[in-house]
C-alpha cells in the first residue's frame, strides 16, 4: 500500500532549488573583473574571493526569491523547467523566502567587508543589487514580468559585477574592464533568456510578460545567438591591444554546443541543457580571457 504522505524537500531538492546551473553567472564576472585588475597589475586574491562570495550568494538568493515569488503567484503551476520548491508544494513558501533572505544576508556581510576594504560607498550599490534581486519577481509590480529581466541581468551580473570586482582590487575601472563587462553581461543575459524562451507558453498563460514573450519564439532565438556571439567579437577587439586576450575564442566550441538546440528549434524540456551549456561557455571564456590578461 503506497503512502499518501506528501514529499518534503530534501537537501538535494534545496540544492536544485538554488539552481547550480546558473552559478556561472556569479563566478564568471568575478573572474573577468579580476582579469582586468590583473592586467593593471592590481590583482588581489582576498578581495576576489570576497567578491565571489557576494556574487554567488546573490545568485542563490535571487533563485530562491524567484522560486518563492513565482510560486505564490501560481506562475510555476505548469512549467517544463527544473523543480521549483514553492510551486511543487514540497517546501513551505515562508521557508523558501527565508532561504532567499539568508543568502542575501550572506551577500550583505561579504559585501560590507569588501566595501570597507576598498570603498565604503559601494555598500549603497550592494543595497541596490539586493533590491534588484528581490523585485525581479517580487513585490506588487515585478520588473521581470514586464520584460526587463535580461536588462537587469546585463547590468547587475555584467556591468556591476565585473567593474565592481575590478574597482575593489585596482581602485579604478578601465576600458578593458568595460569590454569584459559587456561580454559577460551579454552571456549572462543569454542564460536568462534561455529560461524565458523555454517558458514562453506558460509565462504568457500566467500573465508573466517576459522579453521572450514580447519578442516571440523566433526573435528570441536570434537575440540569444547575438548575445552569445558578443564575447567573441570583444575578444577580437581586445586582441588589438592585448593579443593574448584572443584566448577567449577557446570557448567557441562550448558556445556552439549551447546554441545547437536553439538553432534546431528545440522546445520545452529539450532546452533545459542550454542553461548549463551556456554557463559553461561563459566560464571558459572568462577563465581563458582573465588568465591571458594576467599573463600579459
Amino acid at each position: 500500500m503506497s503512502s499518501s504522505k506528501p514529499h518534503t524537500a530534501t537537501p538535494a531538492d534545496w540544492l536544485e532549488g538554488a539552481r547550480p546551473h546558473t552559478w556561472a553567472n556569479a563566478f564568471a564576472p568575478v573572474l573577468a573583473g579580476s582579469g582586468a585588475a590583473a592586467y593593471a597589475g592590481q590583482f588581489h586574491l582576498g578581495r576576489a574571493l570576497l567578491a565571489a562570495i557576494v556574487a554567488w550568494a546573490l545568485i542563490v538568493g535571487v533563485n530562491y526569491a524567484n522560486d518563492y515569488s513565482d510560486g505564490i503567484r501560481g506562475t510555476d503551476d505548469d512549467r517544463s523547467g527544473p523543480l521549483r520548491l514553492t510551486g511543487s508544494g514540497i517546501a513551505k513558501p515562508e521557508h523558501v523566502k527565508f532561504a532567499a533572505f539568508g543568502a542575501f544576508g550572506l551577500a550583505g556581510i561579504a559585501g560590507i567587508w569588501l566595501s570597507l576594504l576598498s570603498a565604503p560607498w559601494l555598500i549603497l550599490l550592494g543595497i541596490l543589487c539586493v533590491a534588484g534581486a528581490w523585485f525581479y519577481t517580487g513585490g506588487k509590480n515585478p520588473y521581470g514580468y514586464r520584460g526587463f529581466g535580461e536588462i537587469a541581468v546585463f547590468v547587475f551580473f555584467g556591468l556591476v559585477a565585473v567593474l565592481g570586482t575590478e574597482y575593489t582590487q585596482s581602485g579604478a575601472i578601465s576600458w578593458v574592464g568595460l569590454g569584459l563587462a559587456v561580454a559577460v553581461g551579454a552571456m549572462s543575459s543569454a542564460v536568462n533568456l534561455t529560461n524565458n524562451l523555454r517558458d514562453i507558453p506558460t509565462d504568457r498563460e500566467a500573465g508573466k510578460i517576459t522579453l521572450a514573450v514580447k519578442l516571440g519564439d523566433a526573435a528570441t532565438r536570434k537575440l540569444y545567438l547575438g548575445l552569445m556571439a558578443t564575447p567573441f567579437v570583444i575578444s577580437l577587439l581586445l586582441a588589438a591591444t592585448a593579443p593574448w586576450a584572443a584566448a577567449g575564442v577557446l570557448a567557441l566550441p562550448f558556445a556552439l554546443a549551447a546554441a545547437q538546440p536553439i538553432r534546431s528549434q528545440q522546445q520545452g524540456k529539450a532546452l533545459i541543457p542550454v542553461l548549463g551549456l551556456s554557463g559553461r561557455a561563459m566560464l571558459v571564456w572568462s577563465i581563458a580571457t582573465s588568465v591571458a590578461l594576467a599573463l600579459i
